[in-house]
């Protein structure tokens, strides 16, 4: 008996989405491009907002940016949901290991006490800020339009929530999981000097409504300045003998590379914006100096109180020095530069 296997093509009537199709054709497309194009809800609304009637319940006029296109906002790292969760799964499991064997050998319990006043005054305190950081996103996701903005703004969102919930586990690794460190710095936060002007300009931020203003204060200025301020030129004040640098370097090793991967996407988004128009750049500039200038102002105070005068200023201005290189990369300098 003889068997003759058969193999059959069949050609596809074709090959993605509808809506993907008319943006780039009749082919395969990525993840990324079908989870994230022309996803946004532009027709049959049920009703207008009740809190704003005068626009639609998604509306491009929530900003002063203008574009032809929102979904030319695309992200450098093409995170969509799935591919977001899987990269952030991976990178949970190295913090957990770093965490896990800071916890068994009890490094940070063998902190002095100057250095642990230091952290507790200088670091805890971010988790606030994280927070409020999760705040500012929540807007952007909420009234920022087209999906490869919002979904990667919503994702920020979460993130901000686990940077938080990292700097409170660093507190409790260093009190021994009593919280004791967690109330000092949320008293700290509330009530010391060296954390007031930042937490005037946090709240300023929180009544600010245009979505990409907020964006440009957040991700570009606040972030950056806080990274390279808090996270990078701190950390010296919290060394001491037997190598507890390294701890603290281990430690905050995710924050600082969470800001490097994030001010990709920011900086891709802010040159397409800036390109569309001369009336974007200006906006975006203006904004941009802005809020530079508020929150270097904002972060002397604490700089000042944990590094000293000469060294905390000196510290800052490279901070912001860093952060006008990048604005003038990206287009945006002051025009009397």
């Amino acid at each position: 008996m003889t068997v003759e296997i058969r193999v059959q093509s069949v050609k596809p009537l074709r090959h993605t989405f509808g809506h993907i199709a008319r943006r780039f054709g009749d082919k395969p497309a990525s993840r990324y491009q079908e989870g994230t194009y022309d996803l946004q809800s532009e027709v049959n609304h049920h009703y207008k907002p009740l809190w704003d009637p005068e626009r639609e319940i998604y509306d491009r006029r929530r900003t002063a940016i203008v574009m032809r296109d929102w979904y030319a906002l695309k992200d450098p790292r093409q995170h969509y949901y799935g591919s977001w969760t899987i990269a952030r799964a991976r990178q949970q499991e190295s913090v957990e290991r770093q965490i896990e064997l800071v916890r068994e050998r009890d490094w940070l319990r063998q902190l002095g006490e100057e250095a642990r006043q230091s952290v507790i005054l200088g670091l805890l305190p971010l988790r606030h800020v994280d927070w409020s950081a999760n705040t500012s996103f929540s807007l952007v996701a909420a009234y920022g339009y087209g999906t490869a903005l919002t979904q990667a703004a919503a994702m920020a969102m979460m993130d901000r929530l686990g940077l938080a919930q990292q700097v409170s586990r660093i507190g409790l690794l260093l009190d021994g999981q009593t919280g004791t460190s967690l109330k000092a710095a949320r008293n700290a936060w509330l009530e010391d000097a060296a954390w007031q002007d930042l937490r005037r300009e946090v709240e300023n931020l929180f009544v600010c409504r245009d979505p990409i203003e907020v964006l440009v204060a957040q991700a570009l200025v606040q972030d950056a300045l806080v990274d390279a301020l808090v996270l990078r030129r701190f950390e010296p004040a919290w060394s001491g003998p037997g190598g507890d640098a390294a701890v603290m370097a281990m430690l905050l090793d995710f924050p600082r590379r969470w800001h490097e991967e994030s001010a990709r996407w920011v900086d891709a988004l802010v040159k397409v914006m800036a390109a569309e128009s001369e009336d974007n750049r200006a906006r975006l500039r203006d904004w941009a100096e802005h809020w530079r200038g508020a929150f270097t102002a904002a972060l002397r105070p604490l700089a000042r109180r944990v590094l000293g005068e000469v060294a905390g200023d000196a510290a800052l201005r490279e901070a912001d020095t860093a952060l006008q290189a990048r604005l003038a990369r990206l287009g945006l300098a002051p025009e009397n530069r």
